[in-house]
């Protein structure tokens, strides 16, 4: 009995197979180069602590609940990945003037610092990485970089069934 023909595959899915190749491939290199900037600041804070950060720099002085809840992440795991930003001097930790009992975490001066020589190195690194592109095209690549993050953040916030 001779196998009956597939059909082809449909630009669609064709596309969707790149594309999510591509950014396996993509996820693979950022973790093993942590593309982490340029010079003396490469690699010199990791992932979770600079998005923690950035997150206090945007936001000014929030609680941990809130914080978490901002970066999709759980109450605890702030806890535990602010502890060091804190020992280092990165982080203020004050209690919450309407609840003693809560925490309010701040980005220390020496943290704000810290922040802006880390940016400017990986701002570096994408500089260099994007030198032969237009301005428009990092804007569209922002854009959908920008949305992709938002999908993938409203999907892993959907009860498991929902997905």
């Amino acid at each position: 009995m001779t196998p009956e023909p597939t059909a082809p595959a449909s630009h669609t899915t064709q596309l969707l197979d790149v594309f999510q190749h591509e950014v396996a491939v993509f996820a693979r290199r950022a973790e093993q180069t942590r593309l982490a900037g340029l010079g003396p600041a490469r690699n010199s804070m990791d992932r979770a602590a600079y998005l923690l950060l950035s997150r206090l720099d945007q936001d000014g002085p929030t609680g941990v609940k809130a914080l978490a809840a901002g970066m999709g992440i759980d109450s605890s795991t702030v806890t535990r990945q602010v502890a060091p930003l804190v020992d280092s001097g990165l982080v203020s930790r004050s209690a919450d003037p309407d609840d003693g009992r809560a925490v309010v975490l701040s980005l220390s001066p020496r943290g704000s610092e810290r922040l802006d020589e880390v940016r400017s190195s990986r701002r570096d690194l994408m500089s260099a990485l994007t030198q032969d592109w237009t301005e428009e095209e990092m804007t569209t690549f922002c854009v959908l970089l920008a949305r992709l993050n938002s999908a993938i953040s409203h999907l892993s916030q959907r009860p498991a069934g929902d997905q």
